[in-house]
């Protein structure tokens, strides 16, 4: 009986294989949460009124991505935090700083901003998939599979492909199955 191998296989082959056994990688490319999502055009928050406050809070909120992005991270939380005081109803600096929190392994201050986050924009919109992602990301981590699996629902019913990938992830009959095939398809 002849030996398979990879160089027996079409391209096409190999792709169905790698998303077989590596289904969070799509294109070979680990999709990691990183809070930048393309969202479906109709996830909007809600519109916010267009005062001074408002208006402040979104330039601060602004700045403080962009002293974020620099890995200003400290200087970051000091920005959004004065974004939150400027108009504290708004639930999307409260998300953003909670991505910095955890960045900077600040677990319990970012879900303290999460739960914020996720009450202000009452779980929906763009803010509040971003974040329904962010403690699906924590709660995986923790090892709350059940409250990670969840928000990983929730969110990917907002619209969001990353958390999709994650509920193909904690399926333990995927995990099961693709452990399975890799045995079975070692190749020589």
């Amino acid at each position: 009986m002849a030996t398979l191998n990879r160089d027996c296989l079409s391209e096409h082959d190999r792709q169905v294989l790698e998303s077989i056994f590596n289904p969070s990688q799509i294109g070979g490319e680990e999709l990691l949460y990183t809070g930048k999502e393309e969202f479906p055009e109709d996830l909007q928050d809600l519109a916010e009124p267009d005062n001074p406050h408002i208006q402040q809070s979104k330039k601060l909120e602004i700045d403080a991505i962009e002293l974020a992005e620099s890995g200003k991270l400290k200087d970051a939380v000091d920005l959004f935090s004065k974004s939150i005081d400027a108009a504290p109803e708004r639930p999307a600096p409260w998300n953003n700083r909670a991505q910095v929190y955890r960045y900077l392994g600040n677990e319990k201050a970012a879900l303290e901003d999460i739960e914020q986050a996720l009450k202000l924009s009452n779980r929906s919109g763009r803010t509040g998939c971003r974040a329904l992602c962010q403690r699906g990301v924590l709660r995986r981590k923790n090892k709350d599979t059940d409250g990670a699996r969840e928000d990983f629902e929730a969110a990917a019913k907002l619209g969001s492909q990353f958390a999709r990938t994650q509920l193909i992830e904690l399926n333990p009959y995927a995990a099961l199955c693709n452990q399975m095939l890799r045995e079975v398809m070692k190749v020589t």
